[in-house]
């Protein structure tokens, strides 16, 4: 509903009055609201975003625009936008059924025109954006964009937004190496463990972070270090000298969050992921 005012001005030879204001309600026929699938976001994968117009009217209401600002937002003197269109990837539903792609005229910000929506019906917008080096990073960073829906019939904009944080979650992937990587019979080797953490979450305890790995050669006379420090075999792992099986106790290996910064010049945001490094030599 949008309220409106209204008065008269009476005049005459000897002056002007006033009426009273009347006051009305214009009942809006149409609405929007805007949805993004994925709870939330990371920079290597895109959120899809659904906007959705329901006309309640008796009449279509044709030559509508959807303008989408991408989440841009104030940085200094000037603005930057966090999201990048994925070209291509705008489905247009009326009623449910799939009609040919609206145009895109402009992708920053997206503008779509051409959309119609039936009387009594809906219509649906389904498109991808990729959080870019904008996207601001870390526990409690988000994004949140907004759709205007605007056209010649409409009395005023009709806004809908939706916001998606950043993930706050661990983020982990491991490298092996081995040292050296030429070895004769009864020499020692160390296989050195990376694991790194991309995550705004550190990887605490409760994650049950373990290795596991089969020596083959069987490695004899170990030592295991986590971060340089020595563990115990039983409290800290688990080794088989006779298969060559070894595993981590889950929960032993703990890994810092990344670090997040933002470039006070140009706004971009950059990660440096946590690490833990864990060692183990033996001889073969």
């Amino acid at each position: 509903m949008a309220t409106f005012y209204n008065k008269a001005t009476l005049t005459y030879n000897n002056g002007s009055t006033d009426s009273n204001i009347v006051t009305g309600e214009l009942a809006e026929v149409l609405s929007a609201t805007k949805t993004a699938l994925e709870t939330d976001y990371d920079t290597d994968r895109p959120v899809t975003y659904l906007v959705s117009i329901v006309n309640s009217g008796a009449t279509a209401v044709t030559g509508l625009t959807a303008t989408d600002n991408l989440g841009e937002y104030t940085f200094g003197t000037g603005n930057l936008t966090p999201l990048t269109y994925v070209d291509g990837s705008l489905r247009y539903y009326v009623n449910g059924a799939l009609q040919p792609a609206p145009t895109v005229t402009v992708t920053e910000p997206l503008t779509v025109t051409g959309i119609s929506v039936p009387a009594n019906g809906n219509a649906l917008l389904i498109y991808k954006a990729y959080p870019n080096g904008f996207a601001p990073l870390g526990t409690g960073a988000e994004v949140t964009n907004t759709a205007t829906i605007s056209g010649a019939s409409l009395p005023n904009d009709i806004l809908a937004t939706a916001t998606v944080a950043h993930a706050d979650d661990p983020d982990l992937s491991i490298t092996k190496t081995l040292s050296p990587e030429t070895v004769t019979e009864n020499s020692e080797i160390t296989y050195t463990f990376v694991i790194q953490n991309r995550g705004a979450a550190a990887a605490d305890a409760a994650e049950n972070v373990a290795i596991s790995d089969t020596f083959n050669p069987v490695l004899n006379n170990i030592t295991v270090t986590l971060d340089n420090a020595v563990l115990t075999e039983g409290t800290d792992y688990t080794y088989d000298e006779t298969t060559g099986v070894f595993r981590t106790v889950a929960g032993r290996i703990t890994v810092p969050a990344a670090a997040f910064t933002s470039d006070a010049t140009t706004g971009a945001w950059s990660s440096t992921p946590g690490v833990a490094v864990l060692k183990v030599t033996g001889t073969i």
